[in-house]
């Protein structure tokens, strides 16, 4: 779900007092409303939408996250406000209280990313979302859709970009606002606990395994397959005819990616000789078509260029604080190596990876607690401690 995010301007969401009250404001540069005289109306469902809620605010950076009540905000003529039942935790989120990367959040914040629920009001502007429908917020919570990415389907590259949980409010609260023209549309069969973490975990691998060109019988290497998306790549992988070779560290992981459908596993904890182990798991012993580095550490990102096959493909996903890429040029040049980022998919590539979901191919493994214990799973992310994903339930 990431791109090299120095170029973008990216538009910011603020809250400023205003008496006793809190109104929400945007500031862009670019109109996302086409129709801006409008006065907004609202629709809503029947049932009376509180004014206030609960969520974790981020006040400061490096936290902690804060569980309180907050006003509701309410959606504008473009956009929808989603009750948010579940909210998958990404490290991503983590990144964004800890400000890692050389983007400022706002300030406070509500994080999160992976919200499912059910959509409980919409502007007078949003014509093919109903009352009712199940959608999710995603990292793109909106673009301008008028810029020559957004006409080229690559809207995450929208300069003026709005971001769940890091430039706008996310879904660690329990009714959040999204552009109605992104919100991922969910099919009422899917259960909402479950498909949270296909919103983004999901969504991003899968994008990544689009963007490595391997085909089917080809072999994939997943570096730090245990994860979040470690554990959604490799069920994407499978379903798609590819062969995983999954590299994380740990017993208890090794065990989970197998379950999920992993051919090998090779714990880089107790591997002496890491490159030649993933040559080793291939065929002919000359290494993976395609390597999908999902890693938070920069050693991984320095290491794929040596076991990765002639002419594969190194895609970056993950974005380890202050870490950079290092290849040897002749070798990359005379073998050919592609090299890439993967950022998170577009509508279409949601679609598809909700499709692979609602077809029970993919089964994320995740544990549910309430949204009130957030900050115990930042803590047990920073030590490392997470196989699969947390969800969060915004009811406790």
């Amino acid at each position: 779900m990431f791109a090299a995010l120095n170029p973008l301007k990216f538009a910011l969401l603020s809250i400023k007092p205003l008496g006793s009250k809190l109104i929400r404001q945007r500031t862009c540069t670019s109109t996302f409303i086409p129709f801006p005289h409008i006065r907004a109306s609202i629709s809503t469902m029947s049932s009376t939408i509180p004014t206030e809620q609960w969520a974790q605010v981020v006040e400061k950076t490096g936290g902690p996250a804060v569980y309180k009540k907050i006003p509701v905000p309410k959606p504008g003529p473009d956009e929808v406000l989603i009750n948010i039942k579940y909210s998958g935790v990404c490290h991503t989120d983590l990144h964004a209280m800890n400000g890692d990367w050389p983007l400022p959040t706002k300030m406070p914040f509500v994080g999160g990313h992976e919200g499912a629920g059910v959509v409980v009001a919409r502007g007078e502007l949003v014509k093919d979302v109903e009352i009712g429908d199940y959608a999710g917020i995603k990292w793109l919570n909106g673009s301008c859709l008028q810029c020559s990415f957004c006409q080229q389907a690559d809207e995450s590259l929208c300069p003026n970009a709005l971001l769940s949980g890091y430039t706008v409010d996310g879904s660690f609260q329990q009714y959040a606002i999204g552009k109605a023209a992104h919100v991922a549309r969910i099919p009422k069969e899917c259960s909402l606990e479950a498909i949270a973490p296909i919103l983004c975990a999901g969504l991003t691998v899968y994008k990544a395994l689009k963007e490595s060109g391997a085909r089917p019988g080809q072999q994939v290497a997943i570096v730090g397959a245990g994860g979040g998306l470690g554990s959604l790549a490799i069920q994407y992988a499978k379903a798609m005819g590819l062969h995983t070779i999954a590299i994380d560290g740990g017993e208890e992981k090794g065990q989970m990616c197998k379950s999920l459908g992993s051919e090998d596993y090779i714990d880089f904890s107790t591997t002496k000789n890491l490159v030649q182990a993933v040559k080793n798991a291939t065929p002919d012993g000359f290494g993976p078509h395609a390597v999908l580095l999902l890693a938070v550490s920069e050693g991984p990102f320095q290491q794929a260029s040596e076991y990765v096959r002639s002419r594969g493909s190194i895609v970056c996903v993950g974005l380890p604080a202050n870490a950079y890429l290092k290849a040897p040029v002749f070798d990359t040049v005379v073998r050919m190596i592609n090299i890439k980022g993967s950022y998170v998919g577009n509508r279409q590539d949601t679609a598809e990876a909700i499709d692979f979901f609602r077809r029970g191919l993919i089964k994320a493994p995740y544990k549910v607690v309430g949204l009130s214990q957030l900050q115990e799973i930042f803590d047990l992310m920073k030590a490392s401690k997470i196989a699969g994903r947390y969800v969060v339930d915004t009811s406790k």
